[in-house]
């Protein structure tokens, strides 16, 4: 057991937990989306506001022990890019749920002021990453100041979504806009009890963090026995099973009609995956984990600031149908992220 928990595993063991805990992450992603869906309802906190924060966590918890874990294990390179790798990879994930909502771009039919705002406070939270990384390397208690801003910024962020009121614009309704309305019944989900539906959310949660710790160590043993370099192995492989949970949940959304719910999902996810950074920040105990970034994770980080503002002029122009079915940001988003991918391979 020792062994297991602490020493490197070898590289036939590595792919093998890897592989599993990502089969283990979409089973549990797959359920959590008809829970909170649900949950959403019976709360009155509506699809936007639940699916940002509440589902959101859930979904960021394997990426949360991902960062930690790899920051602990003095792997700062896989820390930071996980966090920023994910949140590239789940913003793809739209393209992927927009693609099982044939009639209409799911940019349109998810229009809501909460998730564009969500999306203004995650290019926050990026640019101050950035500029922490540019910052003097200065460190009280473990953590560089910019995690606690970081952090307040996203409690205010919450504070002032969550309190708005009514905006001095809205979205147009059309025909093909899906509204947020409560359902009667969701695939025997409404027959629950609330406080089962707790449980088996809080129980998914659970799986879903243990996870993201096997994730973490089989990518320590694929990075120590290949040579295939840390920041890629963090923001492609590590990102893109960050991404699954998200991902998978907001397929399952879209199927289900909660289409606001799936863009929730992915800019709230997105928001917390951006606080990892402070989770990573104080786990590593090399300095400030801000500036233990090499260029290749400012890269990305970047990178990441500019796909989020696609996705916002997505939701801002609202397109029925698009380039390729899929409108222009979705195009752009793809393109984005395999030019990433691409610079990070090189």
């Amino acid at each position: 057991m020792h062994i297991v928990l602490t020493d490197l595993w070898p590289l036939s063991w590595s792919i093998g937990v890897f592989l599993l805990a990502t089969a283990v992450t979409v089973v549990c992603s797959i359920r959590l989306a008809g829970v909170g869906d649900t949950l959403a309802d019976r709360t009155g906190w509506g699809e936007a506001l639940f699916g940002a924060v509440l589902f959101g966590l859930v979904t960021s918890l394997s990426g949360i022990v991902m960062t930690a874990v790899s920051a602990a294990a003095d792997q700062p390179d896989l820390a930071y890019s996980n966090a920023v790798g994910g949140i590239a990879a789940q913003t793809v994930a739209l393209v992927v749920a927009d693609a099982f909502l044939r009639k209409v771009n799911l940019e349109h039919a998810a229009a809501s002021v909460s998730n564009m705002l969500f999306g203004c406070l995650l290019i926050g939270l990026l640019g101050l990453a950035l500029m922490a990384a540019f910052s003097p390397a200065v460190t009280f208690l473990g953590l560089h100041p910019a995690s606690a801003v970081m952090v307040a910024l996203y409690i205010g962020g919450l504070r002032l979504i969550n309190n708005y009121g009514a905006p001095m614009w809205r979205a147009v309704r059309t025909e093909d806009t899906l509204p947020d309305v409560p359902e009667e019944d969701t695939q025997g989900l409404a027959r629950h009890t609330t406080s089962r539906l707790w449980t088996e959310f809080a129980a998914v949660a659970v799986l879903v963090m243990v996870g993201g710790w096997a994730v973490a160590r089989a990518a320590e043993g694929i990075v120590e026995h290949t040579d295939l370099n840390a920041g890629l192995v963090g923001a492609v492989f590590m990102g893109l099973v960050n991404a699954l949970p998200e991902t998978v949940t907001s397929i399952a959304a879209v199927r289900r009609g909660a289409v606001t719910l799936a863009v929730a999902a992915i800019i709230g996810g997105n928001c917390l995956d951006a606080l990892n950074l402070v989770v990573g920040d104080a786990a590593y105990r090399g300095g400030s984990l801000f500036h233990a970034a090499d260029p290749d994770e400012l890269f990305l980080t970047s990178g990441a600031m500019v796909m989020t503002a696609v996705l916002l002029g997505g939701l801002l122009v609202r397109q029925r149908r698009g380039w390729l079915k899929i409108g222009f940001d979705g195009v752009l988003l793809v393109a984005l992220y395999a030019s990433i991918v691409a610079v990070l391979a090189v």
